[in-house]
């Protein structure tokens, strides 16, 4: 059971991490102030493969409204996607995900609303940013030169998630024998490498802790590793950079609660801090982050 002497532990141990400060940068036109306040990052997904149901849009209309509300309710970014990263999820071509994806995009930014689009595909990254997105929630490794180039030439952000594989379809297994931090570090180091030799500046980390990976499908072994990384967080800030993280459900403890699983898991991000939750949950993630500025 988590307590407070594991936490005093952690920061004992990595004190000299607690204190750094990562990029501020603007996207879009807005500003962010990481180090200050974290920001938020809503869902509209276009694919019914995906399993949180009220984030679901199956026409562009309903997604447009979607993103609206999501906007209205204080998300700062809304993150479009049109494929699943289930296992079980239908794969969709980049046609299709460009049929589905191009007109919410141009919609939500006609509406002046920040837009991220997930996708690992070079094709449907080029169509995302032409149409105006923002941020690529980038969820592979395949063809990644090309896409940061892609991402510099239109001066968007990047959200460079962990990735053990080609892509967020074609993962294994996590390694759980070790300190998951260095691993990590050692990746997320290449990728950024990798990104400002191609002219990117505004990025973002994602340690991937919404990807199913095959020896994390125990919940009690699931739970464990993402309360881990989000607590070690701020170990990661070191890079520099604003960390993201994709606040996960634990259907198995919550059940019939599951929409109270992001705002728990929302607070151990925070004190990990975190600089961009992504949820569908909005007011909820809210509530707590403005909660916990209080205190």
């Amino acid at each position: 059971m988590l307590n407070l002497e594991q936490l005093a532990e952690l920061l004992e141990k990595n004190r000299a991490a607690a204190s750094a400060r990562v990029k501020e940068f603007s996207i879009g036109g807005k500003h962010f102030n990481f180090n200050s306040q974290p920001a938020v990052m809503s869902v509209v997904n276009l694919s019914p493969d995906s399993w949180y149901r009220e984030s679901v849009c199956l026409t562009a209309g309903a997604a447009v409204q979607r993103g609206k509300m999501l906007a209205a309710q204080g998300a700062d970014i809304v993150d479009v996607g049109a494929e699943s990263t289930l296992a079980s999820a239908a794969r969709v071509d980049d046609r299709a995900q460009n049929r589905k994806l191009i007109p919410v995009i141009k919609k939500l930014r006609a509406a002046k609303i920040l837009v991220s689009a997930e996708t690992y595909s070079p094709k449907v990254t080029r169509a995302a940013l032409e149409a105006g997105a923002n941020v690529l929630n980038l969820t592979g490794t395949a063809g990644s030169k090309k896409i940061f180039e892609m991402v510099a030439a239109h001066d968007a952000a990047v959200i460079i998630c962990f990735v053990q594989g080609k892509n967020v379809r074609e993962v294994g297994e996590f390694d759980l024998s070790a300190d998951p931090i260095p691993l990590l570090r050692d990746y997320f180091s290449r990728q950024i490498e990798i990104a400002q030799r191609r002219g990117v500046e505004k990025i973002f980390l994602d340690p991937g802790l919404g990807f199913y990976y095959r020896n994390l499908q125990d919940s009690a072994v699931r739970v464990r590793h993402q309360m881990n990384i989000f607590l070690n967080t701020f170990r990661l800030r070191e890079l520099g950079f604003p960390i993201c993280h994709a606040l996960p459900h634990a259907f198995e403890f919550f059940r019939e609660e599951v929409r109270c699983a992001e705002p728990f898991f929302a607070v151990l991000a925070a004190l990990g801090k975190t600089d961009l939750f992504r949820t569908h949950e909005v007011p909820r993630i809210k509530a707590v982050l403005d909660t916990m500025k209080v205190c």
